[in-house]
Parts: C-alpha cells; structure tokens; sequence
C-alpha cells in the first residue's frame, strides 16, 4: 500500500526538522542559540521598522537594548555575532533614510556600550555563569557568610551579641565572627582579614567556611595553631590574618583568651565598675610556620563581660594604638550605661565614623 500525500508530507516535514535541529546543535558553536536568534531577530526588526515602519516607533538608538541585553546573556562570540549585525542594521538604516537618522552621537553610544558589554560577558564566561548567576551567587554567599556570624542561642543568664560594618557600605569585608556552642561550652573567634572591602572579601568568604570547620572540629587551646597551620598551606602570600578566639565555661563563667596579632579584648569588672584590657598576645596568622598559642584565663561573674572588635574601631593614621584603646575603654563605659545589647551599636557607630575600614565588635555578658 502507497503511502498517501499527507503520510508523505508528515514524514518530510518531521526530517527537515530533525536535521536542521541536528544542524545547530552540530554546526553552531553558541551555547544560547535562542537567546541570540531572539536578540537578532530583534535587531533586524527594529532596522526594517525604522525603514518601513510607522515614523519614530522604532528608533535606532533602540539597539543598544539589545547590545546590553547580549552583554548579560550571551558569551563572547555569540555576542561578537550580534554586533556584527547591530552595525549592518544601522548601516542599512543609514543608507536607506539619511545618515542623520544614525549621527556621530549614536554611533559613539553604540560602541562604548559594545566594548563594556564585550568586557562583561569575557568576565561572565570566565566564571562560567551568564545573565544573573554571577550576582546571585554572590548574594548567596553574603548571606552564608552573615549566617555564620550569628551567635549560637545561650542559656539563661547570659546575653550576646554582635555588631559589622563593612568599609564604604559594602557587603563583604575582611571582618567576620565564627563561633559555637557545645553543651556548657562557647567558642568565638573574631578573625581580621588583611584589606578591606571588597577586595579582603574574597578570602573572609573563603577564610570563614574553614575556621568555622576548625572551630568546632580541633580542641580549643589549639584553634589558632590549626588555623595558622591552614594559611601556611593554602595562603600563598597572599597576607595576614589577625584573630582572638574566646572560649567560655557557661556554667562556671571561666573563660581562656588566645590572641594571634588582635587588639586586646577588654573585660568589665561590675564590682570595680571598670574595664580592663587582657594580655593574650601572640603573632599574626600565616607569617610563622608552627606556631603555639598561649591563652590568658579568667572569670566572667553575674554582671560582667567581655568585649572583642578588630582594629576597624581603634587604629587612626598616624596616631599611637594606645589613644585608640582610650576612646574604646571610653565608649565602652557609655555602652554599661545604654545596656550592652543596645549599646554595642552605638559604640561602632561612634567609633567607626569618619573611617573607612572594616569593623567587628561582639561582647558577651552574665547577668
């Protein structure tokens, strides 16, 4: 039996449509070969609108949307393709109006938005991410890396809490808390990143997944000594890291305090109504291969607490450490007053004006 017309048409039809979907996926090398047929078609239709369609609804200047669309979508060389037919469009309008419907101004426009939109996508294909990936990742990470600073909940009787600011309102600096509770026990390390902003970002991003792995998986006299150990296998070079790690017995109030190039924590004494600087001392992170770490103990009793913050609040260009510690013991005195939950803000926010650095305080109290 002879297949009929209509089986014969069917057959061909599907084919065609197999072998020029063969075709493309073969023979074109773009990974967003809708995304670039789309802004094409696009492209070419707001040159033949401007042409043949009704006057002033299809502007030329209107294909930069589409250069800035394939700057966030497209990868290179699919992009390079849609600027070649960009400018074919806007010579073809050119030569079918008047070259002053695509003056000198539009032209300039044009280009300087094709080179950025060429620098963006080489740096979108870099990461391996196009359109909003790039961005949302990095939300992502922000986020985690805020997560991490959240102090674990504690028992009754004692209060937290933790205060960053980044430099220049950024979302990323090289300050950041780590930190754990474990039964009766708390763990918080207070860690400076070398830099700031956004360019010390990356490595507290990176730095933060790893000491909040050691924090919780090496014994507590030796938490500074593994993170040393880490930088000096994985830094390379790259720069110092300040930390104090704190780590508190909530049932007795004792505590120990390992410091590894930080300011000095400060402690309040609610009997002698007075803060008193620590004498944990010890050298920076990632200069010294096998370095150990000698804590200072002591006691928090109802009443009391314990302060830490990066040099953000303290260092000044030019002026002795010692008169930025002043102004902190200063500003602490008022926090005691304001309550030290409601009052930590305030000190940072005193503390840190006019400045452009990272900043990081968290203070711990028994009540």
């Amino acid at each position: 039996m002879k297949p009929t017309p209509t089986a014969k048409t069917t057959r061909l039809l599907r084919s065609t449509t197999q072998r020029l979907v063969a075709v493309l996926r073969r023979k074109v090398l773009f990974r967003y070969r809708l995304v670039l047929i789309t802004l094409v078609t696009l492209a070419v239709g707001v040159g033949i609108g401007a042409v043949w369609g009704p006057s002033g609804w299809f502007p030329p200047s209107s294909t930069i949307l589409t250069v800035l669309a394939g700057g966030l979508l497209l990868k290179r060389k699919s992009l390079a393709a849609l600027l070649v037919v960009v400018a074919a469009v806007l010579l073809f309008v050119a030569y079918m109006l008047d070259f002053g419907q695509v003056g000198p101004g539009l032209l300039v426009t044009i280009g300087v938005t094709a080179v950025l939109s060429y620098l963006l996508s080489g740096v979108r294909e870099r990461l391996g991410v196009q359109g909003l990936s790039g961005e949302m990742m990095l939300l992502d990470l922000r986020d985690r890396l805020r997560h991490q600073g959240r102090l674990p909940e504690l028992p009754r009787g004692w209060g937290r809490t933790a205060v960053l600011r980044q430099a220049g309102g950024s979302s990323f600096g090289g300050d950041f808390v780590v930190s754990i509770r474990r039964e009766n026990r708390l763990d918080v390390a207070v860690v400076d990143v070398s830099g700031k902003g956004v360019d010390a970002g990356t490595r507290a991003l990176l730095l933060s997944g790893a000491f909040s792995g050691l924090i919780g998986a090496v014994p507590t006299r030796d938490f500074l000594a593994h993170c040393n150990d880490y930088l000096m296998r994985n830094s390379g070079g790259e720069g110092f890291v300040t930390a104090v790690h704190l780590s508190v017995d909530l049932d007795s109030g004792a505590y120990e305090i390992a410091s590894a190039g930080h300011p000095p924590a400060l402690q309040y004494d609610s009997g002698a109504g007075q803060w008193s600087t620590s004498e944990a001392k010890g050298v920076v992170l990632g200069v010294i291969p096998e370095m150990t770490y000698t804590s200072v103990q002591g006691k928090l009793r109802p009443g009391d607490a314990i302060l830490l913050c990066t040099d953000g609040l303290i260092e000044t260009p030019g002026e002795d450490l010692d008169a930025g510690i002043d102004r902190l013991l200063g500003a602490a005195d008022t926090m005691v007053a304001r309550g030290f939950s409601s009052g930590a803000g305030a000190v940072v926010d005193t503390l840190s004006k006019d400045k452009n650095d990272d900043c990081a305080l968290v203070v711990l109290w028994r009540d």
